[in-house]
């Protein structure tokens, strides 16, 4: 009795099969096919464009495309003779002394001392001691920070003299290493602003 039943259903399921195989339309299309076949053989579409439009490559890490730096400005000390030099290192350190003992007149955590060519800063509140003075032999002016070590600054003309009288242009003390000034540095380490005029090159004093 139960094995007809068994051969019954058999029977009914076979005759299912062979109605879908005539009926069923498989449509043409890629997709529709390729869901007819195994997971394993479907095959795959891979974006070559990451979501910031970086190309990706097969590790499926972005390439990062590299910008190219801006054109960085190199400056070269100005060639002086020795009385050029001494005439625009006095003209600066002179100022330079004028503006620091007029902030000591302002304030009482700074003590200023100018002799023999050195200038002595000092800060009362743990800052420590600036040192500034002229170099010769170097044509340049040394500055010593207890902040950020020594640093020599050479002299830089900054225009051609074009809108100068004839043999002038603007320049200023510079390290050359980093394009630096004197007023940047106190502005940074100290939040002083010099703002003091600049010398001119070959300008004689009034």
């Amino acid at each position: 009795m139960s094995r007809a039943i068994v051969t019954k259903a058999a029977r009914a399921t076979l005759h299912s099969l062979q109605g879908i195989s005539r009926n069923t339309r498989i449509t043409s299309t890629p997709f529709a096919a390729a869901s007819l076949l195994p997971r394993s053989t479907v095959p795959r579409f891979y974006s070559t464009a990451g979501p910031n439009g970086n190309m990706i490559t097969p590790d499926k890490q972005p390439v990062q495309l590299k910008e190219e730096a801006a054109p960085t400005v190199v400056r070269a000390a100005t060639e002086l003779t020795d009385d050029e030099y001494h005439k625009l290192a006095d003209q600066y350190m002179d100022r330079l002394v004028t503006h620091l003992e007029e902030l000591q007149d302002e304030r009482e955590d700074i003590d200023v001392e100018y002799s023999a060519g050195v200038l002595t800063v000092s800060f009362d509140d743990g800052i420590g001691t600036y040192v500034i003075n002229k170099q010769p032999p170097n044509k340049q002016i040394w500055l010593s920070s207890p902040k950020s070590g020594p640093k020599r600054y050479d002299y830089v003309a900054l225009g051609d003299g074009q809108n100068e009288k004839e043999g002038t242009a603007k320049g200023e003390w510079v390290y050359l290493r980093d394009n630096s000034t004197i007023n940047q540095l106190f502005r940074d380490e100290l939040q002083i602003d010099l703002s003091m005029p600049i010398g001119h090159y070959g300008e004689e004093e009034a």
